[in-house]
């Protein structure tokens, strides 16, 4: 007979999310020892083997794989009875995971939970930041998040809130000579030296560069929004920002729009085929309420 021990699935969970025993015992409190016990009293009380190691971390085995969404299944409707049980109770406790990504993280985030802890501040909250839209969809589909904030257009499965619209700046070197102009012409993305990010991270920037037919003349790639600002700052090239990535950086740079204005679309995102619970639901208002007071 299988036992239901979520605490030791949340364990596992938790294990497969970050790849590593050592990481999953950093993010759970837990020393290794205690986590590779909770790994390997699993794999005895089932019979099965559920992770393979080597030197680069873990990953399930093909057991491991066919258990993970009973696991979360398991731990997503504990989760569900806790929230019931908080709303008879006003939200006096209980957990939000919210899918995020790094600007919102930074400029957003802290002051909406600051707000909604105010109301609920027996409320617990789990950030769940990514660097791309679609690794925050894939943890709203699985269960793994409550709710999370995207840029539209968002895959299959969720249902979204609108928040506001972010638009996209040209980013150019403080002495740039179009740094004061009003906008920045098209044309040069094939002259200025260009600092992209990897393409499955900035869709939106390549569909600009599909419908004006322009091939930027692509120097750098750059994995991260605030190496790119400082290569900016050193006059190394020219890049295309969301707005909203460029507040309080403490870089020097031009910040113009484009020729013919490009706007990203952020919304909220809950997971389809049924409707978000009290918490998220009261998390969803308080967040479009602020952004809407924001003037954003």
């Amino acid at each position: 007979m299988v036992s239901v021990n979520q605490s030791k699935y949340l364990v596992f969970l938790k294990t497969v999310e970050l790849g590593s025993i050592t990481r999953a015992a950093e993010a759970l409190g837990y020393t290794q020892s205690a986590v590779s016990r909770v790994v390997a009293e699993l794999e005895r009380e089932w019979g099965l083997e559920l992770l393979t190691r080597g030197r680069t971390g873990v990953e399930p085995t093909s057991h491991g794989e066919v258990m993970l969404p009973y696991m979360r299944a398991v731990c997503n409707a504990e989760k569900e009875l806790e929230e019931q049980v908080a709303e008879l109770h006003g939200l006096a406790r209980g957990t939000l995971r919210v899918g995020t990504f790094a600007s919102v993280s930074i400029h957003w985030l802290p002051a909406i939970m600051k707000e909604f802890l105010t109301l609920y501040p027996g409320i617990r909250f789990e950030l769940l930041s990514k660097w791309e839209f679609a690794e925050v969809e894939d943890l709203l589909r699985r269960g793994q998040a409550d709710c999370g904030f995207l840029g539209l257009p968002v895959g299959p499965g969720l249902d979204t809130y609108p928040l506001c619209r972010d638009q996209l700046m040209a980013v150019l070197p403080p002495d740039h000579p179009l740094a004061g102009a009003p906008f920045y012409p098209m044309s040069r993305l094939a002259e200025d030296p260009y600092i992209d990010t990897p393409e499955e991270r900035d869709l939106e920037i390549r569909l600009i560069f599909q419908e004006e037919g322009i091939r930027p003349n692509l120097r750098y790639t750059v994995n991260d929004d605030f190496a790119t600002l400082a290569m900016v700052e050193q006059g190394l090239g020219v890049s295309i920002r969301p707005e909203l990535v460029l507040r309080n950086t403490g870089r020097r740079f031009a910040a113009i729009p484009l020729e013919r204005p490009r706007y990203r679309d952020i919304v909220l995102a809950v997971r389809s085929g049924r409707p978000p619970s009290p918490l998220t639901t009261r998390f969803l208002e308080c967040a479009r309420a602020w952004v809407a007071k924001s003037g954003l």
